[in-house]
């Protein structure tokens, strides 16, 4: 399957912030499209995320990457955090995934980034097992933690 992935901006609101509600759903949220149309259309209109939108041949929305811009203090460098990254169900296995993250790495390298960073749901196998072939290595030698505000 031919797709194009295009860096997404207010004329895509719709398409992104359905595939984001379908997202959420993926992590176990309720349906809230208008709520994620908000979110969305906040992090385009203050350039707080950059948004990397996947189109089918026929212009179907079939994917987006969405990065947030953070730092590395040991490396002083800037970093981007891959937060969501999401394939609807039905064009799984077609390279959609692949062809974001080929985005997303050509994007952080153009940005001059220390590194790309993600965080995945331990049973999610699928999305570890794209991850390790695209170049990605699981990090076991530091514990995280969350503060829940």
């Amino acid at each position: 399957m031919d797709v194009s992935i295009i860096p997404a901006n207010q004329e895509h609101l719709s398409d992104v912030a359905g595939l984001f509600d379908e997202y959420r759903q993926f992590y176990g949220q309720s349906s809230d499209i208008d709520a994620a149309t908000l979110f969305i259309s906040a992090r385009l209109e203050q350039a707080e995320s950059t948004i990397f939108l996947a189109l089918t041949e026929d212009v179907k929305a079939a994917g987006f990457a969405q990065l947030y811009p953070s730092f590395t203090s040991v490396s002083m460098r800037a970093i981007w955090i891959l937060n969501d990254l999401f394939v609807s169900p039905e064009l799984r296995g077609n390279g959609v995934g692949k062809a974001l993250l080929n985005e997303v790495q050509g994007f952080a390298l153009n940005t001059k980034a220390a590194m790309v960073k993600l965080a995945t749901a331990v049973d999610n196998r699928v999305a570890q097992q794209l991850y390790v072939s695209m170049g990605y290595t699981k990090i076991t030698q530091f514990d995280h933690y969350t503060l829940k505000c």
